[in-house]
């Protein structure tokens, strides 16, 4: 999944969508956005396998928001105020994702918190 976010998300760059950084053109990316979908569906699989009711119903959440993120960056929707919706709502549906994987596999604790998007250092200086 991570794969296949971080190219479209390079790919909504290309397209004028913000906080993202290293653009990647549409021609060149969207081939390789495929074969990242594809190896996720192979892999989920095993998710489906090992994974209890509650940890795959959050993960397919997961995928729909990736799929949604996916539809700007293959260019079927370009409101620049969707996108970020969009990507966080991705975001949100991730950490769900993370913290009943954590849990299914009885490993304590919350998963470590998100990044905040924008990135601090991405933010104007408001001192100048």
């Amino acid at each position: 999944m991570k794969h296949q976010i971080n190219i479209a998300q390079r790919i909504g760059a290309a397209r004028g969508f913000q906080h993202v950084v290293d653009p990647l053109a549409p021609e060149q990316g969207l081939a390789q956005l495929a074969e990242a979908e594809a190896r996720r569906a192979a892999e989920w699989e095993t998710v489906l396998l090992i994974g209890d009711a509650e940890t795959i119903a959050a993960a397919r959440k997961w995928h729909e928001a990736v799929w949604n993120v996916e539809l700007y960056a293959r260019g079927l929707k370009d409101d620049p105020a969707g996108w970020e919706r969009a990507v966080g709502q991705m975001s949100r549906a991730r950490d769900d994702f993370y913290a009943l994987a954590r849990r299914d596999l009885g490993i304590p604790g919350p998963p470590p918190p998100s990044g905040n998007w924008p990135r601090a250092w991405q933010q104007q200086d408001e001192t100048n």
